[in-house]
């Protein structure tokens, strides 16, 4: 068996709220890739809930997308008890 380097694996943006958690992530679709904010409860075991941001951009990879979402995520200043992004 030969042998492969392994691949660098990025550590996603991460944010710790007082009830969530939220980290940069991607949403592929039509066209190409969403940048995307995940939250989820701390603690929790329930899958987390995928809020598309820069609506109005497409990006050609899933690299992109989560550059543009970890950049996002900086300027994001809390998480309500519903779940929605506070800016």
């Amino acid at each position: 068996m030969a042998d492969f380097p392994l691949a660098r694996i990025r550590d996603m943006a991460r944010k710790e709220f007082a009830q969530f958690e939220a980290v940069s992530a991607v949403v592929p679709g039509e066209g190409g890739y969403s940048a995307a904010i995940a939250v989820k409860a701390l603690g929790g075991s329930g899958a987390p809930r995928f809020h598309k941001i820069l609506d109005e951009q497409k990006f050609k990879t899933a690299f992109e997308a989560d550059q543009a979402a970890e950049q996002t995520l900086e300027q994001l200043t809390d998480v309500a008890e519903d779940g929605e992004l506070v800016w």
